[in-house]
């Protein structure tokens, strides 16, 4: 017996086949996304630490993606930079945790490098500047989604590490930076710390930084988010553990790279 044959449908009955299947698929993943979003946000919270606020799930999720990264993460690969003419001349400020103390005086600032059994290293701004100076001209990045081309100058970590000596110090696989008040920190693994891009930055724009951009030192780490990029550095210390960080104990990333 021959089969009859189907009629071809017509271009309406298709557009309608579509979009059945199209908000079929749109419902099956939609409850699947609010499922487990549902189930994402019930779940406990992380205990307080190094890091906190996040649920243990997306925390986890967080550690692995930073051990991906750490194993895959290269000193070749490096940022792509910009000619000076294209560098803001307004550049953006976002926090100023750090920068209120009111008893802060620019003349009387020091980096201390913290070192085992309670030594220190205590540098003033003109023994930084006596070193090489290197200039960086990239696209800086904030993880609130804007980004701008921004100069900066000053010297380089891995010269910074070698003319003082901290070769050792800085086998450690963490530094952690902070503010002289200490009311903002950050924790940098070694590689990013040590990445060629990576400066102790005194100057933008060819003048000395400003008080709201972090004056008389900051770091520029481009291979980070803006919120890794500490204003006014007070202290410097090496670890093999993670060093405290203000925004991973909000609830962020720790590692926090591009």
């Amino acid at each position: 017996m021959k089969k009859k044959k189907k009629k071809p449908l017509t271009v309406e009955q298709k557009i309608k086949r579509r979009n059945l299947i199209s908000f079929g698929t749109f419902f099956v993943l939609g409850g699947a996304g609010f499922g487990g979003w549902k189930w994402l946000t019930g779940s406990p919270k992380e205990a307080p630490g190094v890091t906190a606020g996040a649920q243990k799930p997306l925390r986890r999720a967080l550690n692995s993606t930073e051990l991906f990264f750490k194993k895959i993460f290269s000193n070749n690969h490096l940022v792509q930079t910009y000619p000076k003419s294209r560098a803001a001349r307004r550049v953006r400020t976002n926090s100023f945790i750090g920068l209120r103390d009111p008893s802060f005086k620019l003349e009387e600032w020091r980096l201390s490098v913290l070192g085992d059994n309670g030594e220190v290293l205590s540098l003033c701004i003109d023994e930084i500047k006596a070193l090489p100076k290197t200039e960086i001209v990239y696209d800086f990045k904030c993880v609130e989604g804007w980004d701008q081309i921004q100069h900066w100058a000053g010297v380089k970590m891995l010269d910074f590490i070698q003319h003082f000596k901290l070769e050792e110090l800085a086998r450690r696989n963490y530094v952690g930076l902070e503010t002289p008040d200490g009311k903002y920190y950050v924790g940098l693994d070694r590689e990013s710390a040590f990445h060629p891009q990576t400066i102790l930055a005194y100057e933008m724009n060819d003048q000395p930084i400003t008080d709201p951009h972090g004056a008389p030192l900051r770091l520029i780490i481009p291979v980070k988010y803006g919120i890794k990029n500490l204003k006014r550095i007070g202290s410097m210390r090496f670890s093999d553990t993670r060093p405290r960080d203000y925004w991973a104990e909000q609830g962020y990333d720790y590692y926090s790279g591009l």
